[in-house]
């Protein structure tokens, strides 16, 4: 299991005032850590660095534009 208890939590600026969020730590070696911002003590997924990248630049290039 991953130890989380130092990760430094933000949500993106795109994400306006509710709590309808994902909120991402990426100060922690080796991985990128996603959570749901309403359930922060619930589960988290874990990206590596690369990983993590490739999925940014995905959403940034549409990659996932309508999919459901």
């Amino acid at each position: 299991m991953t130890d989380l208890s130092n990760a430094r939590w933000r949500k993106s600026s795109q994400s306006g005032s509710g709590n309808n969020c994902v909120e991402v730590a990426d100060n922690l070696p080796h991985i990128v850590a996603v959570r749901d911002s309403k359930d922060p003590h619930g589960p988290a997924l874990l990206f590596s660095p690369g990983g993590w990248r490739a999925f940014v630049e995905g959403v940034r290039g549409g990659e996932f534009d309508g999919v459901s």
